[in-house]
């Protein structure tokens, strides 16, 4: 999981978007979409449909199954299939299920569907990627020992089922975000049925879900699979009667089949940001993701060890003059460490993130200049040849660095395999993509080290660990959002990462469709609807 978490976590639309880039030819023009439906380019295959099993599938997910808990474009909860979530302390929760949901074969969804499911993503021997999700829940360690010893219990010690629709949870230690944690991305919250479990391998290919479609067959590799909305779903009914994901293995491909109208949505490759606007006049949708853009330091290497160094280098960067060029505007200039769409995320704090290559030669100057290549490492194949070059030009001409350049690993495996090895000597390709929009999720996934994402900084101190704790441990929401932005303040001292940009998600829709929507976790697929 960790190693994936180095891309994105969260952000699996801009994931699909630039793996799709780097394939041969798509098949997607192989299925047809259903009378009343609308077709959606993703790529092939998805890892897996069992929500609890899949970090990458997440659109298939999110038509399949409905969460406990969304999240409005205005940061706000919102209950689908929970009635409440309660707590006292932050540290034991009450969840209470809303009666007479069902899965698409018809059996009830209940407080059991939920704790088999997560019992099921817990328990080590399982290798579920979702696994992680569920750490904070007491007994999770119990079920996840170290080395090759195998678990003495099968169930979280934490989790109990109180009633047919309530599950009580006790947390290792108080956490005042659990709730955001129930979400639309994070797969292991989800409940399953039975025949997931009897019957697994056949489950993955066809599930059965609680959310607004279903699935008619199972997935055809290189083709895809076609959906219905579910009559039987709880939640708001979908706009239109069905959807076709259309498999495609390069994503520049559906990008040329939506233009001639034969797919209908998909979300924009980034080397296509620049001209998307022009391509498809009043049919992009664009929403500020819960994501990070970072150039990465090797803090192991001596020479970056100077906070002097890595602000200066940051403060030769023009992000406006990058972002317009390469990105046509659709992504924003990072100012803090956290993005905006995070919940009682500040901005502007990242006095270091500004354009000042006069102050950024001076810093250089006191730190003792730089000697020798100054190498940008990127993966290779995921269209970001431009944008590196253009980091390496800024960083060559603002601080007189003659030996900055960028340089692509042939592919991801090269470029995950230099960075967890630590055998990278210069900056390089860094990106976050939070699972839930919470500070908590960004601050400890990229600086402590048992983040996902620690890779993106080498960083972690004392200092943090302790904010971090106090602002998991509130219960007021507004004292948690101010301990989460002293916390970024704090690290913001040592600026042991450069940040960017905030990601986008930006989506492109041809002409028959109404409706179409991006929130925080992506395409909102049950909003979609076709013109008559």
């Amino acid at each position: 999981m960790r190693r994936y978490s180095l891309l994105t976590t969260g952000s699996a639309a801009a994931l699909a978007a630039m793996l799709g880039a780097a394939g041969c030819a798509g098949q997607g023009s192989r299925i047809s979409t259903p009378e009343g439906g609308f077709s959606v380019a993703t790529t092939e295959p998805p890892d897996h449909l069992t929500p609890g099993r899949t970090v990458t599938s997440m659109d298939p997910i999110h038509a399949l199954f409905a969460p406990l808990v969304t999240v409005r474009d205005s940061g706000k909860l919102a209950y689908v299939q929970a009635r409440s979530v309660t707590s006292r302390d932050s540290r034991h929760w009450t969840i209470r299920l809303r009666p007479g949901w069902t899965f698409h074969n018809g059996e009830p969804v209940t407080a059991r569907s939920y704790a088999d499911a997560w019992n099921h993503a817990a328990y080590g021997p399982n290798a579920w990627s979702t696994n992680g999700q569920l750490a904070g829940i007491e007994g999770y360690a119990a079920l996840n020992p170290k080395g090759k010893k195998k678990p003495a219990r099968h169930t979280l010690s934490g989790l109990s089922v109180a009633g047919r629709y309530t599950l009580k949870v006790t947390l290792r230690a108080p956490d005042s975000q659990f709730p955001y944690q129930l979400t639309d991305n994070q797969g292991a919250f989800f409940p399953l049925p039975e025949a997931a479990f009897t019957d697994p391998r056949a489950y993955d290919r066809r599930p059965s879900g609680n959310g607004p479609f279903r699935m008619t067959a199972a997935w055809k590799r290189n083709r895809g699979a076609t959906l219905t909305a579910y009559r039987g779903y709880k939640g708001p009914e979908p706009a239109a009667d069905g959807l076709t994901f259309k498999s495609y293995t390069d994503m520049s491909t559906a990008y040329t089949d939506a233009l001639a109208g034969n797919t209908d949505v998909l979300a924009v490759p980034p080397d296509k940001f620049g001209q998307v606007r022009r391509d498809f006049p009043g049919r992009v949708h664009r929403y500020e993701a819960p994501s990070m853009e970072l150039l990465s330091l090797p803090l192991y290497d001596k020479r970056f060890r100077d906070v002097r160094l890595r602000r200066a280098l940051s403060l030769a960067i023009n992000r406006k003059a990058v972002n317009k060029a390469m990105y046509g505007g659709l992504n924003t200039p990072a100012t803090s460490l956290v993005p905006p769409a995070e919940v009682g995320a500040d901005t502007g704090v990242c006095d270091d993130c500004r354009y000042a290559p006069r102050r950024a030669r001076e810093l250089l100057r006191q730190a003792g200049g730089w000697h020798g290549p100054l190498v940008l490492t990127y993966p290779g194949g995921l269209g970001l040849d431009e944008l590196y070059r253009a980091l390496a030009n800024q960083l060559r001409q603002n601080l007189g660095i003659d030996g900055a350049r960028a340089q692509a690993t042939a592919d991801w495996a090269e470029f995950s395999d230099k960075v967890y090895g630590k055998k990278l000597s210069g900056p390089f390709y860094g990106h976050w993509g939070a699972l839930y929009p919470s500070m908590q999720n960004t601050l400890r996934g990229i600086f402590t080290k048992s983040g996902d994402c620690w890779t993106c900084s080498f960083y972690s101190h004392p200092d943090v660990d302790k904010l971090l704790a106090r602002a998991d441990s509130t219960t007021s929401p507004r004292r948690a959002a101010s301990l989460y932005n002293a916390t970024q303040r704090r690290i913001l001292t040592d600026f042991p990462t450069i940040p960017l940009f905030y990601g986008s998600y930006v989506y492109a829709s041809t002409e028959r469709l109404s409706g179409v929507a991006i929130g925080p976790f992506g395409l909102r697929l049950e909003r979609v609807g076709t013109h008559p």
